[in-house]
C-alpha cells in the first residue's frame, strides 16, 4: 500500500506517520506539508508545499496512491465562521477533489471530530462545519471514503501538540490517560491507535463511512 498524509506535523499526523513507517504492508508513504517533519526513513518521501487550495504545481507528484490519510485540522476557538470554514472545508475539499481525481481508486480518510452535526443544521460553527466537510467528501469519487470522529487522544512515543495549552494539559494529567483509555474506550484513544485503525480501513474497509470513538477503538 502506498499512501499520502497531510498534517503529518500535527499530533493526529506524527501518529499515523509513525504507524505508516512501522507497517510493513505500507511500501512508500508520501508527506504534503508546509515544513518538513524531520523524520528520515526510506519509505518517506515530502513534498513541500505551501498553497494547500491548489495542488496543479506537484500533481504529477501525488498519482499512484493507494491511500489517504487527512490529518490537517485547527480549532476554532476564537475564529470566525468565515475564516474557520476556510480552514477546515476549503482546504480538504481542495485536496480531496484532486486526489480523486488523479486516483479515483483511492481510499480518503478524514479525521473530523466527536460531536460532528451531519445535518449542517446545529447551533454549533464548527460541528456544523466538519458536518459539511464529511458529507461532501462521502460524495466524491473515490474507492472508499471513511470519516474518523476521535474525542479525547492521548499522546504515545514522544509525540507532542503543537498547541500550547493542550500540551500542558497533556503534562500534568499524563498519568491518568491509560487507565482512561482502558475504562472508557468510548472517550479516549491514542495517537497509536488513530494511526493503526487508520491503516486498516484503507486496507480492508470497514462496515461503516463514519466512525465513532468505540469503532476506531476497536481496530
Amino acid at each position: 500500500m502506498q499512501v499520502i498524509i497531510f498534517g503529518a506535523t500535527g499530533m493526529v499526523g506524527q501518529g499515523v506517520l509513525r504507524e505508516c513507517l512501522l507497517d510493513d504492508g505500507v511500501d512508500r508513504v508520501l508527506v504534503v506539508g508546509r515544513s518538513p517533519t524531520g523524520v528520515h526513513n526510506a519509505k518517506l518521501t515530502e513534498v513541500i508545499h505551501d498553497d494547500f487550495t491548489d495542488y496543479m504545481a506537484i500533481e504529477a507528484k501525488l498519482i499512484g496512491y493507494d491511500a489517504c490519510f487527512f490529518c490537517l485540522g485547527v480549532s476554532s476557538i476564537g475564529m470566525s465562521e468565515e475564516r474557520y470554514r476556510r480552514l477546515t472545508y476549503d482546504i480538504t475539499l481542495a485536496a480531496a477533489t484532486t486526489l480523486a481525481r488523479l486516483n479515483p481508486q483511492m481510499t480518503f480518510t478524514y479525521v473530523t471530530g466527536a460531536g460532528t452535526d451531519s445535518s449542517e443544521q446545529g447551533s454549533r460553527m464548527w460541528a456544523r462545519v466538519k458536518g459539511k466537510t464529511e458529507n461532501d467528501l462521502l460524495k466524491l469519487p473515490f474507492k472508499a471514503a471513511y470519516m474518523f470522529r476521535p474525542g479525547a487522544i492521548q499522546p504515545l512515543h514522544g509525540i507532542r501538540s503543537k498547541t500550547a495549552w493542550v500540551q500542558a494539559v497533556y503534562d500534568v494529567t499524563g498519568p491518568l490517560w491509560s487507565m482512561l483509555r482502558r475504562i472508557s474506550p468510548r472517550l479516549v484513544t491514542s495517537t497509536e491507535q488513530m494511526g493503526r485503525a487508520m491503516i486498516h480501513v484503507a486496507r480492508v474497509g470497514y462496515p461503516r463511512r463514519v466512525l465513532e470513538m468505540e469503532d476506531i477503538n476497536s481496530l
